[in-house]
């Protein structure tokens, strides 16, 4: 019976944008990292990535990251200049306490940038947190 399913809600679970040097590229790049500020590990993790402004899309990227350890982060991916002006939306699914959580993180278009920095959590430095 649909009454008896029980849809779990993702908590203490962040993604959020850096600004950070990137020795590759020689100059700073915006980097999307997974903050888990739970007490416990999450497993298993997919994080599915797509932009969109209008008839444009970009494509689809799917990350595994496997398990992030309690209080701790992974990074995801590198966002590009151009890919900012969209609306930058993440898929993340994750398995915690024998149970599938999946959270869906927006970046509203033109919303990755210096102005609207603020303290990540577990991180310690300052970034943009998806909505």
């Amino acid at each position: 019976m649909k009454k008896d399913i029980e849809i779990p809600v993702s908590k203490n679970v962040y993604l959020g944008v850096i600004h950070e040097w990137n020795d590759e590229f020689l100059e700073k790049t915006w980097n999307a990292y997974i903050i888990n500020d739970r007490d416990t590990p999450i497993e298993g993790v997919i994080a599915v990535s797509t932009g969109y402004k209008g008839d444009q899309k970009t494509s689809t990227m799917r990350h595994g990251l496997g398990e992030v350890s309690a209080k701790s982060y992974r990074k995801i991916e590198l966002l590009q200049e151009e890919v900012l002006s969209f609306n930058n939306e993440f898929f993340v699914t994750y398995f915690a306490d024998n149970k599938l959580y999946e959270k869906r993180f927006v970046f509203e278009k033109n919303s990755i940038q210096e102005s609207n920095l603020t303290l990540l959590p577990v991180m310690e430095t300052e970034g943009v947190i998806a909505k």
